[in-house]
């Protein structure tokens, strides 16, 4: 696991815990509203995400191949979702969710391996 740039972690975390506010947020948070607004505040909510995803991506691509940048996103949204969707969405995690969970983080074992 030599090849992860913690940096690129780190932003990426930051870009999900943004991302999924405008993806799923709004669920709770704007119940009610109009549907063209919900998504002009989902399309502002994604331009500061890109913000931070663009860099993250760019500088990740210098110590880390393509493979592993985005095994290493997709499992960062899943560390990321699940509290997410236990804390703020009150929503429980299934065992089946939890299965693909390890399978997920077994790919990134596989892509990281030399």
């Amino acid at each position: 696991m030599a090849n992860i740039n913690w940096i690129t972690v780190g932003l990426l975390v930051i870009s999900n815990l943004i991302m999924l506010y405008a993806w799923y947020g709004h669920l709770r948070s704007m119940a009610g509203k109009p549907l063209w607004l919900i998504i002009l505040v989902s399309w502002l909510i994604a331009l500061i995400e890109y913000c931070v995803a663009v860099p993250a991506n760019r500088i990740g691509s210098k110590t880390m191949t393509l493979e592993q940048l985005k095994i290493t996103q997709e499992a960062i949204t899943l560390l990321v979702f699940v509290p997410f969707s236990i804390y703020a969405m009150g929503r429980p995690i299934s065992w089946n969710y939890a299965a693909a969970a390890v399978c997920m983080f077994a790919a990134v074992w596989f892509v990281f391996r030399g």
